[in-house]
């Protein structure tokens, strides 16, 4: 029989049990809202509270390459380095005897110095500055872009207050080569200019990240790691033969130099295939060193540069004569060295001359500008319109270079009585080199006109290749118009009077100059012009188009100031490719009727 004595125990027993069984279930449910239910929002508050860690793991920048794949731009590591002020001191070092010896700061910063450049005041400084700040400051940057030779050497100094991260920069080998077409990135890795801009898709790499939760003495909590790896950019392949673009770069200099020029440029293009093999100028670029050169010289002039191409564009207009059916080669006209037409135009040749019967080849060799007017008025200014712009003149050549000019061609509709004639001898308008080769291209192409290309592929990470589209080849004159003119271009090389400056020994050249006057603030400035030569070999069987200009040269103001270039240009370039000799002769053309 239970009594009341001894039932109060039992009841109290049971009422603790109760209790605690209670504060057991809270503590449970409790313990599984932090460690399961909410688990992720307490770890981000641990970390908030310096608990976590990290860091980045970078990507690598894609590469440039040129068409054989030698390196034009590449991507090293450097670093970063780091002192703890708090912790800065003299440190214990064991010699060889085993001698355990304490050196101080001042000759340990004597060491660091030796290595990063600085001077041992400098780096003291730093030390002292950031403890003035934040006297438990354990971060001072010391230096940024150590290249890995001094990072090795500061490791190897075994200071526990240094570290060092590393972080990927961009390199170019062979310095300027090619620097006006690769461009160059900012000191944050941030691309500016040229390719390296233009082609991010394809370079651009993406980065990762490394997280890791820490105990309180800093030691990394084992299995706390997660990590999202880098991916590195592409492979960014060109058209470029580097060692050509080398050549042609040091060619330019030169020539623009002797000339007095105010800067200069050669163009290779392939006719088969439109791929630009150099595209080389004076002023360039070190990507290395941008600093060194001037704001106006950090790009390219080939792509964002206009002029007026003079009597090169005659060739044009010879080819839209021929090929409307309005004349031939032989075909005649009678011109004077300076004329004025029925509707008030005066159009002057550069040497003055009596009245002569010119066939449209002899217009050509002799560069009569009162000749190719009168050839043109055969043809409607809408015609010759259509005719420019199936050339390609006016708009971009769709390489893909960030901030391609245009260039200027007015519709025929605004042509004034000056403007129909101008047009037909490369003035009133304005083009691009690369307008103007790939127009010379599609002559040399039997008419084909293939769209020129700079860059020939991206190669991904894993080995995906993705091939260039320069988009569909467009035959702008019938391929017997073409060749007619090549004949016709060819004879100016071999009539005309550079051609023993020009001549290339065991090859047939075709090509002509130009001489365009220079627009300054609305006017024609005096006595100073923009020359050109552009040609192709073999005339017999084109396989390369070389163009090469000179901005206002002063040794030889006229397009025989660019002679001297091309002949050592298209040289090379025929060596480069290995173009077999040509086995037969030209066919002379009337220059008169």
């Amino acid at each position: 029989m239970t009594t009341r004595s001894t039932r109060s125990p039992r009841r109290r027993t049971v009422v603790a049990l109760a209790v605690v069984l209670a504060v057991l279930v809270v503590f449970i449910f409790r313990l599984v809202d932090i460690q399961v239910v909410n688990a992720r929002e307490h770890i981000d508050d641990s970390l908030d509270i310096a608990m976590g860690g990290g860091n980045t793991l970078y990507g690598t920048r894609g590469s440039i390459v040129d068409t054989h794949g030698d390196t034009l731009a590449g991507s090293i590591l450097q670093y970063d380095a780091q002192l703890d002020p708090s912790n800065v001191g003299p440190i214990e070092r064991t010699d060889e005897a085993g001698v355990e010896t304490e050196i101080e700061w001042p000759v340990i910063a004597g060491e660091i110095a030796a290595i990063t450049g600085q001077t041992s005041e400098q780096v003291q400084q730093i030390v002292a500055d950031a403890l003035a700040t934040n006297p438990s400051s354990q971060y001072a940057l010391l230096t940024k872009g150590l290249s890995t030779e001094k990072y090795r050497a500061l490791a190897d100094l075994r200071l526990p207050y240094l570290t060092m991260t590393p972080h990927p920069a961009r390199t170019y080998p062979d310095g300027a080569v090619a620097g006006n077409l690769v461009g160059f990135v900012g000191s944050d890795g941030e691309p500016l200019e040229g390719l390296e801009s233009a082609q991010e898709s394809c370079l651009a790499p993406t980065d990762g990240e490394r997280s890791y939760q820490r105990g309180k003495d800093g030691v990394i909590i084992p299995g706390t790691e997660t990590e999202t790896p880098a991916v590195d950019g592409g492979t960014l392949g060109l058209t470029i033969d580097r060692d050509l673009q080398y050549y042609l770069q040091q060619l330019i200099a030169e020539q623009t130099q002797n000339q007095g020029a105010q800067h200069g440029q050669i163009m290779v293009v392939e006719v088969a295939t439109g791929k630009i093999r150099a595209a080389a100028e004076y002023p360039t670029v070190d990507p290395n060193n941008v600093s060194a050169t001037g704001e106006s010289d950090r790009s390219s002039r080939i792509f964002r540069g206009t002029f007026e191409p003079g009597s090169t564009f005659k060739a044009l207009s010879a080819a839209t004569v021929i090929d409307t059916g309005a004349a031939t080669p032989t075909s005649t006209i009678t011109a004077s060295g300076r004329e004025t037409f029925p509707n008030g135009a005066r159009v002057s040749d550069a040497i003055s001359h009596g009245a002569t019967n010119y066939t449209l080849a002899g217009v050509l060799i002799d560069s009569s500008n009162v000749g190719i007017s009168k050839f043109a008025e055969m043809v409607p200014a809408e015609t010759r319109y259509d005719y420019l712009q199936r050339f390609g003149i006016g708009q971009v050549s769709g390489v893909g270079f960030p901030g391609e000019a245009t260039g200027v061609l007015y519709p025929a509709s605004d042509w004034d009585s000056q403007t129909f004639y101008n047009t037909s001898f490369g003035q009133g308008l304005s083009t691009t080199l690369p307008q103007l080769v790939g127009a010379y291209q599609s002559i040399a192409n039997d008419g084909l006109k293939v769209p020129l290309s700079l860059v020939e592929s991206c190669t991904a990470p894993d080995g995906t290749v993705s091939q260039t589209d320069p988009g569909p080849a467009t035959q702008v004159v019938s391929a017997s118009t073409a060749q007619q003119v090549q004949q016709m271009l060819e004879n100016v090389l071999v009539q005309g009077g550079l051609s023993k400056a020009v001549a290339v020994s065991g090859y047939r050249l075709a090509g002509k100059t130009g001489t365009g006057e220079v627009a300054e603030n609305g006017t024609y400035k005096s006595g100073v012009y923009f020359t050109t030569l552009i040609g192709f070999a073999p005339a017999d069987d084109p396989q390369y188009v070389v163009a090469v200009t000179l901005d206002q040269p002063t040794g030889v103001r006229s397009s025989a100031a660019n002679a001297e270039a091309f002949q050592q240009a298209m040289t090379q370039v025929l060596k480069t490719f290995r173009v077999m000799p040509s086995d037969s002769q030209p066919t002379l053309l009337p220059k008169t009727g």
